[in-house]
């Protein structure tokens, strides 16, 4: 068995679909107004719904750290609170740093990619996610479920059929 993802690497910005360069001027904005006071890695997020609405989040972080809250859950939770029957469409996912001007896309976190498969499993819909950071090549991948080709889900639990996502 061969598991391969494929992901879409645009070097130049110019070449982004106006709605993917808004979403990512979106996420961030979120950054720029992200709480990190201990990491000083200023994570944003916009969630793109399927009805063109956009909402963002960003890192939350706390002394305690498991208390605190990566920018994809906060912006992802918070769609889904607000507007719960409307589908994700994409999420853009960028980040600032504090000393050095970031040139790596910024993937999400394991929890974040299982977040990510949940809402995707709840509507059946894939979620494009767009990675970059402050400079440098931006990646695009179709779904979640391509971040994570052996994933765990609602058909796990009930003995399902194990399906191989690619």
């Amino acid at each position: 068995m061969i598991i391969q993802t494929e992901i879409r690497v645009i070097s130049d910005r110019s070449n982004l679909q106006a709605e993917d360069a808004d979403l990512l001027k979106v996420a961030h904005n979120a950054a720029l107004q992200a709480y990190a006071p201990y990491s000083q890695f200023r994570v944003g997020a916009s969630v793109l719904l399927a009805d063109g609405k956009i909402v963002s989040g960003n890192n939350q972080e706390n002394a305690v750290y498991p208390s605190g809250m990566c920018a994809e859950r906060v912006a992802l939770f918070f769609a889904s609170a607000q507007f719960p029957n409307t589908p994700i469409a994409k999420i853009a996912i960028t980040a600032i740093g504090n000393e050095v001007e970031l040139s790596q896309p910024v993937p999400p976190c394991g929890g974040c990619r299982q977040t990510l498969l949940e809402y995707e499993t709840k509507f059946d819909k894939p979620i494009e996610i767009i990675m970059a950071a402050e400079k440098g090549d931006i990646y695009v991948v179709k779904s979640a479920a391509d971040l994570l080709p052996l994933s765990f889900t609602k058909k796990t639990m009930n003995n399902e059929q194990l399906t191989i996502n690619n």
